[in-house]
């Protein structure tokens, strides 16, 4: 199952559907000077199609949040670089969106203009971003708390919310950092199942950050196992399971265990070595 990177590791995934999306090329990140520079990302280099769902696992401290960050525009890249295809369409959407673990919603704000908000740089008149957000909130559950405020709901709304948010602006990727690590295990394996709903109608590029790799198995179409600090990829992982999936049928496959077990032994001496250096490094 060991599969490097520069393969063509998940030609034979049902669900890789187009061309290339995103190329990261020798990306690097360095913080700091002299002694106290640290290195966080060290040749970070991958290759996502068009409609490929991609999770990152790897050590705390690893790179993983930065080499996002970088992907999202936030941060510069010390070395490398990061290129985006946009569709023939792309006129007037963004390149990407961002979902953090924390919500980041307005509380001053409705449900309704919290997944509106993205849509003010258009210019568009705020019925006519209620008319284009509707469909949305319908389609994660939530149109009957369209009038509802962040402190109104639960932790698992606030995400269905923030979710919405990102999507209502039609990105070309769909970056998502720890989205459901502050959520009990029961909301967790319910978003799981609602992101692969979407995912499906969608059809977007997903980069998913995620500590879990029972989650990253049953989200992703290739899992990039990370290293410890410096963050390099250690190996890329084709997910062998069809689309559409079930998380908790998922489970019960036997390859599915073996899969995870198979992605631990790559992760353990990872996870070994960034607990000797904590503190060293970047999330």
């Amino acid at each position: 199952m060991n599969v490097r990177l520069g393969e063509r590791s998940g030609d034979t995934s049902p669900a890789r559907s187009g061309g290339e999306k995103v190329r990261i090329e020798g990306l690097g990140k360095s913080f700091g000077a002299g002694s106290r520079r640290t290195t966080a990302l060290q040749d970070f280099s991958l290759t996502i199609d068009d409609g490929e769902f991609i999770c990152i696992v790897g050590p705390s401290g690893c790179g993983k949040t930065t080499a996002l960050r970088i992907v999202a525009g936030l941060e510069q890249p010390t070395v490398g670089s990061v290129r985006v295809v946009p569709s023939s369409d792309q006129v007037g959407r963004p390149l990407n969106a961002m979902v953090f673990q924390e919500h980041g919603l307005f509380p001053w704000l409705t449900v309704i203009d919290n997944v509106a908000f993205g849509l003010e740089v258009r210019g568009l008149s705020r019925r006519e971003r209620h008319r284009q957000v509707e469909p949305f909130l319908k389609t994660i559950g939530l149109l009957k708390f369209r009038d509802h405020y962040p402190g109104q709901l639960s932790g698992g709304m606030r995400q269905r919310v923030s979710l919405a948010r990102a999507l209502v602006t039609d990105p070309e990727v769909l970056l998502m950092d720890e989205p459901f690590a502050a959520l009990d295990a029961q909301n967790r394996i319910l978003m799981q199942d609602e992101l692969l709903r979407l995912w499906e109608d969608a059809r977007k590029t997903v980069v998913f950050i995620t500590h879990s790799i029972d989650e990253a198995i049953a989200l992703s179409d290739r899992i990039v196992v990370m290293s410890a600090n410096p963050g390099r990829i250690k190996e890329v992982i084709p997910v062998p399971f069809a689309r559409p999936r079930s998380v908790a049928e998922l489970r019960a496959d036997v390859r599915f265990g073996e899969l995870s077990l198979h992605i631990w032994r790559s992760l353990k001496d990872e996870v070994q070595t960034a607990r000797q250096t904590e503190g060293i490094g970047m999330p």
